[in-house]
């Protein structure tokens, strides 16, 4: 672990956090990953830890902390080995809480941030459309203003926390005409009327809830609109840096996991009279794995050095996220290989690791859409910037 980056204090909130995740979270994450439902007690768990606060500001009950708390957040999660279960927990305080935190008023996050950091309400971001996929600015539902409300119809898909949040940040168009500078963002109660969420069968993933959401004249108080009317695309624009590291670094992580198991589960594992570990094959391939892992990790942490300081890494983050994922397939197939006819056992960890990360090159941008946005800023020159 690179001194570079984590300090005393940050070893010390992972080693705690750690033995919170053994102690309260891994001996229900089989039940959940059958049930698919989170139960709610953890969420207050987490909030009253102070988990849910890691980078909301102090004045709403938040520790305001570096990124690199929230870089061991997420590391450690990967390691329990319920992708599902982390993605539900990051997606409430990385995606909904996110967007409150940046856009929201003060009336706003008295009302939603801070009880989402207490554990008390859980949010959903609301972007994916059956027909628009990674096209942000090609979404179909539409908000119109008819005096004090906005009337939402529309659909979404792919949502995690969909069925069973409280509230729901839901992108829609404004101004259906202006396909860039026509989207907006609102904050809806999860209880408003006309809301219906249907529950997706997923390969992995599977203690999360992930949803279709359709919206049905549904009525938003004019004052849950979060931030100014037909600022939504550059607002999402500008957190898809953070979401695309996050995911950049859920993939080093598991992908970390994956290769230690390998190499405990090759050392107490014995062929023709010695360790396989001896055996200069697979000796290799964990070479192999481990190099990849260093390289991945080593890079998503200069970038988070960079964006905890400020600077707009959508260039770099869309990379971390490329390659991370893709790399993280790539070690976690070799690891179920290496472990034999138990790596396809499903009491053993890496069928489920397998599943899980086969989300990363999909989830938050196709690698194929990232490597347009990519092809763009290196070839020709495109700029992206933040929202003012």
């Amino acid at each position: 672990m690179s001194s570079m980056y984590f300090t005393e204090e940050h070893n010390a909130f992972r080693a705690s956090f750690k033995d919170f995740l053994q102690k309260e979270v891994v001996p229900y994450i089989d039940k959940w990953e059958k049930t698919g439902t989170i139960e709610r007690f953890i969420w207050k768990k987490f909030g009253e830890m102070g988990y849910f606060g890691l980078s909301t500001p102090e004045e709403y009950g938040g520790l305001d902390l570096d990124l690199f708390y929230t870089i061991i957040f997420l590391e450690e999660m990967q390691k329990i080995n319920s992708g599902g279960f982390a993605a539900a927990i990051w997606a409430h305080e990385y995606l909904a809480m996110t967007h409150l935190n940046k856009e929201g008023n003060h009336e706003q996050k008295l009302k939603y941030l801070v009880p989402s950091l207490e554990g008390d309400m859980i949010g959903c971001l609301c972007i994916t459309e059956p027909f628009g996929g990674s096209d942000v600015a090609g979404m179909r539902s539409i908000a119109v203003k008819q005096g004090d409300k906005y009337i939402l119809n529309g659909s979404k898909t792919f949502i995690t926390n969909g069925v069973y949040s409280d509230y729901l940040i839901v992108a829609a168009k404004t101004n259906p005409e202006d396909k860039y500078n026509g989207i907006s963002i609102f904050i809806v109660d999860r209880s408003t009327k006309g809301i219906s969420s249907t529950k997706l069968d997923k390969l992995g993933w599977r203690a999360s809830d992930t949803a279709e959401i359709a919206f049905d004249n549904v009525e938003i108080p004019a004052e849950n609109l979060l931030g100014e009317e037909g600022k939504g695309f550059p607002y999402i624009m500008q957190h898809f840096a953070l979401e695309r590291l996050l995911m950049g670094v859920n993939a080093h992580a598991r992908a970390e996991y994956a290769t230690e198991y390998s190499i405990d589960y090759m050392k107490e594992r014995e062929a023709f009279g010695k360790s396989i570990s001896k055996f200069q094959a697979l000796r290799h391939k964990i070479a192999e794995m481990s190099s990849k892992v260093d390289m991945c990790k080593e890079y998503n942490y200069s970038i988070t050095k960079r964006l905890d300081m400020g600077t707009y890494v959508v260039k770099e983050a869309s990379m971390s996220k490329l390659l991370s994922t893709k790399i993280a397939d790539e070690v976690i197939y070799d690891a179920l290989q290496l472990l034999g006819g138990y790596g396809y056992m499903e009491e053993y960890p890496m069928a489920r690791l397998l599943r899980d990360s086969r989300l990363g090159p999909i989830g938050g941008g196709t690698s194929e859409i990232l490597k347009e946005i990519i092809a763009k800023m290196v070839i020709d020159k495109k700029e992206y910037k933040p929202a003012t």
